[in-house]
């Protein structure tokens, strides 16, 4: 009886689990197993992997650029997600290295790539040329000014400051460079080959080219000859063979100044300028500007083309100056970088310079007091620009940021027309002197005071190109009366007629250069016309400027 009874019960229970839904049999297989899985398990989660680069861009990262590519570029590089924008970076990369924006030809690249297979021709030893540290450095820094070679090694006559003596060495070579950016100058690199089997490495002493230095008695100095070293203390770099001592009478020999010596050797080369070009498309720096004065000048070159003169002046008193080095001379440093663009955007060019100011201890207070100038002049046609300066003060790293809009005149033939009438700070005919250089125009070096504002007694120069004079039949030359007019708030203060004594004339282009001495003017505002009226054609101009005496 029990036997049927459990039969029948066990037959009701499979037909219930036969029929029930199958959206609770999928429930129930998707419930989880909570005894048998943790509830915060780290392998059940999904992986977050980064692709990895691609062959190409791989090469490029570690064999193409690596040696001159910056930490914080590489890890740029290394965050990209696509290859459009590793393109665009690569792109970016080596336009900050162009020597020549405005060419299509990319002068660093295409020498940085010669380097390299120079380097694979010459250098490789079983291993690629680009590997080994003679490669490395040529490519950085290219073909050294001098090379001392010793490829089969042999006796060798130490000098003086290698503490004399005869030797054997190893091959060996020592490069001179007479100037590295960020290295130094006098710049010598000793590469040594031990082994003799082509593969040089940099040598970190002297010590590392002499063949016979473990062996006892053999390959003395001089002083270890006569008994008043040990080459025991050189082999260890003690007693007087130690840094500082008196073995080595050249300060870069010893083992400190050649480790800081390859440290600099390390590095990648700066990017002169390419931080600089970045910011010219930021409004202001906030933080440490740098003040500085922009003025934009044009003169006449020819119907279609017109000189634009670009010139930056900053106060040295706002710039910092520091001790540069043995010399004692206290020296300020500024780079500047300009970006000319028509109204489409297009770039119609770059400039970009250091600007260096010293002065002796006892000068110092007296040159914080004067301004330093720059000037780049560049032909344009007429039309509308605008030119983005970034100035930056390397000592203390202050910037500062100008966007100038400004338009280049069309100058009409039949009409009488002037350049900028441009206030002088200096003020000085070329006489015999070649005509060329920075504020150069004309026969006249002409510095701008850009700011205006001059100290009683200083000079005040007046230059400017009149364009356009009528010739006179009766003496075959331009007739033309010119008038200096000063006035403050309104009121004339004095008046001077040109006796011509200043005047150059080249054709139909009459030059006036004049000082005046501000000793009799009182501190003020002041403003200065030039009347100008032609005599044959009966036209008249008046430009005129403001400045201030303090």
């Amino acid at each position: 009886m029990f036997s049927q009874n459990f039969s029948r019960r066990l037959l009701i229970a499979t037909l219930v689990i036969s029929f029930s839904s199958p959206a609770a049999l999928l429930a129930q297989q998707q419930r989880p197993n909570r005894q048998n899985q943790q509830p915060d398990d780290p392998s059940a989660r999904p992986r977050n992997e980064r692709p990895e680069l691609n062959k190409h861009y791989r090469d490029w990262l570690e064999r193409d650029v690596a040696y001159i590519i910056t930490n914080e570029e590489r890890n740029a590089f290394k965050k990209l997600r696509t290859d459009e924008e590793r393109e665009q970076f690569i792109e970016a990369f080596w336009r900050r290295r162009d020597p020549n924006p405005d060419t299509e030809e990319n002068e660093y690249r295409e020498e940085y790539y010669e380097r390299i297979a120079y380097a694979n021709e010459h250098y490789a030893s079983g291993i690629p040329g680009w590997k080994t540290d003679r490669g490395r450095i040529y490519i950085i820094f290219g073909k050294p000014d001098e090379v001392e070679s010793h490829p089969s090694g042999g006796s060798y006559e130490r000098p003086y400051w290698e503490g004399g003596g005869s030797t054997t060495t190893y091959p060996f070579e020592i490069w001179f460079y007479r100037y590295l950016e960020g290295v130094g100058s006098g710049v010598e690199i000793e590469f040594v080959d031990p082994s003799g089997s082509g593969e040089y490495h940099i040598a970190r002493s002297p010590n590392e080219r002499d063949a016979l230095l473990m062996v006892p008695n053999a390959g003395l100095t001089m002083a270890e000859q006569l008994g008043l070293a040990n080459k025991a203390d050189r082999i260890a770099g003690t007693g007087p063979w130690a840094a500082g001592g008196d073995a080595y009478t050249r300060a870069q020999d010893s083992p400190f100044e050649r480790l800081e010596l390859l440290s600099r050797l390390s590095h990648p080369p700066a990017v002169k300028y390419g931080d600089l070009l970045s910011l010219s498309n930021t409004p202001v720096v906030e933080d440490n500007p740098l003040n500085f004065d922009v003025r934009v000048d044009f003169f006449r070159q020819s119907d279609e083309r017109v000189v634009t003169a670009i010139t930056i002046q900053m106060e040295n008193h706002n710039l910092v100056f520091q001790d540069s080095g043995n010399s004692g001379l206290q020296t300020a440093t500024v780079n500047i970088f300009g970006k000319i663009t028509s109204v489409s955007e297009q770039r119609i060019g770059t400039f970009e310079d250091p600007v260096t100011t010293q002065a002796t201890p006892e000068e110092l207070a007296s040159a914080r007091e004067r301004k330093s100038a720059y000037q780049k002049a560049i032909a344009l046609t007429p039309g509308t620009y605008k030119v983005d300066v970034v100035v930056r003060d390397i000592n203390s790293g202050a910037t500062g940021v100008r966007h100038i809009g400004f338009t280049v005149p069309r100058y009409n033939q039949q009409q009488l027309s002037t350049s900028t009438l441009v206030l002088a700070a200096r003020l000085q005919g070329l006489q015999d002197q070649v005509a060329v250089g920075q504020f150069v125009i004309g026969q006249f070096k002409v510095i701008p005071n850009v700011a205006g504002v001059f100290k009683k007694g200083e000079p005040l120069g007046l230059y400017m190109q009149v364009y356009n004079a009528q010739i006179d039949q009766t003496t075959l030359k331009p007739s033309v009366d010119v008038e200096y007019i000063f006035t403050r708030n309104g009121r004339e203060v004095g008046r001077i007629p040109e006796n011509w004594q200043g005047m150059s004339d080249a054709g139909q282009r009459l030059t006036l250069a004049k000082l005046f001495d501000t000793a009799q003017l009182s501190p003020g505002e002041y403003e200065v016309s030039v009347h100008i009226r032609d005599r044959v054609s009966n036209q008249t101009l008046t430009p005129s400027a403001k400045f201030t005496i303090q």
